[in-house]
């Protein structure tokens, strides 16, 4: 889990190699509302969309890798 002190918005984008611009389209929300949510104006529920990016990416990566010697 992300740590409370650890700028969550910062994260995702870094983890994703995306700005916060990207980010917004990629979850269908404004620059803006991404831009208040790294300045740290967001619910839990903000919060869990963008750990689960995260997740989801790392997931992904492991799957490319797993399945790279299978034919």
């Amino acid at each position: 889990m992300i740590e409370e002190s650890e700028n969550i918005v910062k994260k995702t984008c870094r983890e994703l190699g995306i700005t916060q611009k990207e980010l917004a389209e990629k979850i269908g929300v404004s620059q803006n509302t991404v831009s208040n949510w790294a300045k740290g104006e967001f619910e839990t529920m903000h919060k869990v969309l963008l750990e689960s990016l995260i997740y989801k990416s790392k997931f992904e990566e492991l799957q490319a890798i797993l399945n790279f010697g299978i034919k």
